[in-house]
């Protein structure tokens, strides 16, 4: 292992850490309070969001995820297919959602695959400039690739409690700065990429 991801590993467990001591009822209330912030966050009728179902001690969004389709949004959630890709499926009222990688829930191979307008990411740290670890396997930085190659842009905000922030990610070339992350406390944006 190089030092590099020698280093990220040791800033995702400190920071899951973290997140996994947070009492239970105050990530419920939490997770509740940022799905009221989804106001803040434009969405036209009709525009694809990816989001992802929640695993672990993760923030919880699916209220958000409903606010959001509530506004008018098709919502999808990530399918892993192999060892290095994802697929965002649709996710609609009613339909089955079946056990996935990783120990989450996604809609079933017959669900639409979408391209995301809008991602909501989930991720395991973060820094002050937008630098984000995931859980290790590159998914996102591979789905975010893709469609960046289809020409497509999607707005991007990483989901993730106020404890999850590091002083700062190692950069590597193939990383994706996530312009905007979502906490408890609130909206925050990075740079000058909006």
């Amino acid at each position: 292992m190089t030092e590099m991801k020698a280093l990220k590993k040791e800033l995702r467990n400190q920071a899951l850490a973290r997140r996994d001591a947070l009492p239970v009822d105050w990530r419920i209330e939490m997770s509740l309070q940022m799905a009221d912030m989804a106001a803040s966050i434009p969405v036209e009728p009709g525009m694809i969001v990816s989001a992802f179902w929640p695993m672990r001690s993760e923030v919880d969004i699916r209220p958000l995820m409903f606010a959001l389709r509530d506004r008018g949004a098709r919502l999808c959630l990530p399918a892993i297919l192999d060892k290095t890709t994802i697929v965002f499926r649709e996710l609609v009222r009613g339909a089955e959602l079946v056990e996935m990688s990783f120990g989450t829930t996604g809609p079933a191979e017959d669900a639409p695959v979408l391209d995301p307008e809008l991602m909501l990411i989930p991720l395991a740290a973060f820094d002050r400039r937008g630098h984000r670890i995931g859980y290790g396997a590159g998914y996102y930085d591979r789905a975010i690739a893709r469609l960046y190659e289809q020409g497509m842009r999607p707005r991007m905000i990483g989901i993730a409690f106020d404890c999850q922030e590091v002083p700062l990610v190692p950069d590597e070339p193939h990383d994706v700065i996530i312009p905007e992350i979502l906490s408890e406390s609130g909206l925050r944006r990075f740079g000058s990429t909006l």
